[in-house]
């Protein structure tokens, strides 16, 4: 029998006031699977993802229809808590933002404060920081500010404070287009690991780097889904003309 997707995307629409920025998307996210989210600049890459967790809408202007499922339940229902939908879908942005005033502990659980999630801290924060790869570096200097880490090491501290409130998908715009070589690798062994648990979403321009972590990979193109596949088959035996013309460098 077929497993359920995680998530599920059925004829997704967004708009910047009059700008209709996603058109049509339908598309499904397996269960602890990794979807890299590839295109050019402006096809809609980073507002699907911000519309999985209900992100969009917080922009003035902004609107969107059509159904997102978790577990199959819509998200988009009057039943749903934005604040609770955000906890159970942790975001993860470009720029790691560390809550600048506050020490590397104090970010790792600032989510639980702001959530009200009651439970050993400690361990919490400690178990967060080992599965984002960082435990070792940072556990003798836990009240130090976060600002005093490399850029690799505040991305990292923030893929910890989301894992903290222990969300159920995790969404990852450009994790590591700010980073260097050596912390990009250790950004994409870490979804590797993380995808034995999360089902993650990542926004990519690095078609390497999607074909190095992504189980299945999505082509956008001007608002529209083109192509959504397994990886191996997007990127050896693309199905769409415009797929391969992207993947091969013609555009884009």
């Amino acid at each position: 029998m077929t497993e359920s997707p995680k998530m599920e995307v059925r004829n997704l629409n967004a708009w910047f006031r009059d700008n209709h920025v996603l058109k049509n998307v339908s598309l499904s996210v397996p269960a602890r699977t990794v979807l890299a989210v590839i295109g050019p600049s402006g096809c809609g890459k980073s507002t699907f993802v911000r519309c999985l967790n209900r992100m969009h809408e917080l922009v003035r202007g902004a609107r969107s229809d059509g159904q997102v499922l978790l577990d199959g339940a819509d998200l988009h229902s009057r039943d749903t808590d934005p604040v609770q939908l955000r906890r159970r879908v942790g975001m993860v942005f470009q720029r790691p933002n560390p809550f600048p005033t506050m020490s590397i502990m104090e970010n790792v659980t600032a989510g639980l404060t702001l959530n009200r999630i009651r439970g050993n801290r400690q361990e919490t924060m400690e178990r967060c920081l080992k599965q984002a790869a960082l435990w070792d570096e940072v556990k003798d200097r836990m009240d130090a500010p976060a600002t005093s880490l490399s850029g690799g090491q505040q991305q990292r501290l923030c893929i910890a404070r989301a894992l903290a409130v222990e969300p159920d998908v995790l969404l990852m715009d450009e994790p590591a287009s700010a980073l260097d070589p050596i912390a990009t690798a250790k950004i994409e062994e870490l979804i590797h690991q993380l995808k034995e648990r999360y089902t993650i979403v990542i926004v990519t321009h690095n078609m390497q780097q999607a074909a190095r972590v992504a189980d299945h990979t999505a082509f956008f193109y001007m608002g529209d889904l083109v192509e959504h596949d397994r990886t191996d088959s997007i990127f050896t035996r693309p199905s769409n003309g415009r797929t391969e013309d992207y993947i091969t460098g013609r555009f884009g």
